[in-house]
C-alpha cells in the first residue's frame, strides 16, 4: 500500500500538464470544501460565545476560504511539482495577485463588518449598508487595486497624477453630491444621530432613521412613510434626537380646573388616573410615579400640568389618548370642571 502512494505521487510530481491540472483541481476542491466547513464551525463558537450575529461573520467573511483555498493550491503546485519556468512564472504572478486580493477583500470586509456591527444593525438588515461603509470599502478597493497594478510592474505614479486631476475636475462638477457626502460622513462619525434613531429636523420632517448612503438619509416617518432627505440639509438643521442619551423619555399634558375646585383632589386623582394608564398601556414606564405640577392662574381657571414616562417619544400618542379620555370620564364622574385656555 505505501509503495501504491508513493508511485502514486512521483507520478503526479513528474507528470505532464493534464496529471497537474487534474490534481490540481482535486486538491483545491477538497481543500476549499474543508475550509469552508472548519469556517463555519468556528463562526458559530465565536456567534456563541460572543454578541457578534453568525450572519454578520458569514458576510464579513464572504470569498475568503475559497481564496485561502486557492492560495494553498497555488503554493503546494509551485513548491512540490516539477514545472516549466514559464508556466511556474505565471502560477507565482497569480499566486501573488491572489494574495493581494485575499488581503484587500478581508481588510474591506472587516471594516464594514465591524461597522455595521458598531452602527447597531440587526442582522437582519444587513444588506442596508450606510455610507461610512460604502467609503470603507471603496477606499480600502482602491488601495487593493493600485498595489496588485505595481506588483504586476505597471507605475502607479502618472495613473495617480491623472487620478488627481481627474479628481479635481470632478469635485468642482459634482460639488452638491460632495457636500452630501462629506455631511453624512461628518453626521455619523460626530455620533450625535445613528441608524434607528427616532429624530425630528427643524424643518419639519420626523422619524426613524433607517439608512444613510452617499448622497441621503432615509426617515421613515410615523405614518410608515419614507423621507428621502439630502446629507446636507440634516447637517445644516437643528435635530432633536429623541434615543440620546437614552429613549425614554417625559411628556407633559396640559389641563385646567375651574376656579373653586379642590386642588388637593384634583392633583390626588390625576395622578392616580396618570398612574393606571402608565401601568395597562403598553409603552408607558411601570416604575414611573407621575405627578401634577400648577403652573399659573388663567382666565377661567388653574392651570397645571401632568408629567408621565414613556419608553419611546413614539409611544406618547396612545398614553396621551387613553390619559385624556379617562381623566375626562373620571372629572365629569366627580364634579370637576375642566377649564379651557383660550389662545
Amino acid at each position: 500500500m505505501l509503495d501504491f502512494f508513493m508511485e502514486l505521487g512521483s507520478r503526479i510530481v513528474n507528470g505532464g500538464f493534464k496529471i497537474h491540472l487534474a490534481a490540481y483541481i482535486a486538491s483545491l476542491a477538497l481543500g476549499i470544501v474543508l475550509l469552508r466547513w472548519t469556517f463555519d464551525k468556528l463562526f458559530k463558537i465565536i456567534a456563541e460565545k460572543t454578541k457578534i450575529p453568525y450572519t454578520l461573520l458569514q458576510q464579513t467573511f464572504r470569498g475568503i476560504p475559497t481564496l485561502l483555498g486557492i492560495l494553498i493550491g497555488l503554493y503546494a503546485v509551485t513548491e512540490l511539482l516539477v514545472i516549466p519556468p514559464r508556466p511556474l512564472l505565471f502560477l507565482k504572478n497569480l499566486f501573488h495577485a491572489v494574495l493581494i486580493l485575499s488581503v484587500t477583500l478581508l481588510v474591506a470586509h472587516l471594516g464594514s463588518g465591524y461597522l455595521k456591527h458598531r452602527l447597531g444593525k440587526r442582522s437582519e438588515n444587513l444588506a442596508s449598508t450606510s455610507i461610512l461603509v460604502t467609503a470603507i470599502d471603496l477606499i480600502v478597493y482602491a488601495i487593493g487595486a493600485l498595489i496588485l497594478l505595481e506588483s504586476f510592474g505597471v507605475s502607479i505614479s502618472p495613473l495617480i497624477t491623472a487620478l488627481g486631476v481627474g479628481g479635481l475636475a470632478t469635485a468642482l462638477a459634482l460639488q452638491d453630491t460632495l457636500a452630501n457626502l462629506f455631511s453624512g460622513i461628518n453626521i455619523l462619525l460626530s455620533k450625535q444621530v445613528k441608524m434607528g434613531d427616532f429624530v425630528k429636523l427643524s424643518s419639519g420632517e420626523e422619524g426613524h432613521i433607517v439608512d444613510m448612503n452617499w448622497r441621503n438619509t432615509t426617515i421613515k416617518t410615523p405614518t410608515e412613510n419614507m423621507a428621502v432627505v439630502p446629507n446636507q440639509k440634516i447637517a445644516s438643521s437643528i435635530v432633536t434626537n429623541y434615543a440620546q442619551p437614552f429613549a425614554e423619555c417625559s411628556i407633559a399634558i396640559p389641563l385646567g380646573v375651574a376656579y373653586g375646585s379642590d386642588l388637593a383632589q384634583v392633583e390626588e386623582i390625576t395622578s392616580a388616573i396618570a398612574k393606571e394608564v402608565l401601568q395597562e398601556i403598553e409603552g408607558g414606564v411601570k416604575s414611573f410615579a407621575p405627578f401634577v405640577r400648577y403652573s399659573s392662574f388663567g382666565e377661567a381657571g388653574i392651570q397645571f400640568q401632568v408629567i408621565l414616562r414613556v419608553n419611546n417619544v413614539t409611544d406618547q400618542q396612545l398614553i396621551r389618548h387613553e390619559f385624556i379620555k379617562r381623566i375626562y370620564a373620571r372629572y365629569q364622574q366627580d364634579g370637576i370642571s375642566i377649564s379651557v385656555q383660550k389662545g
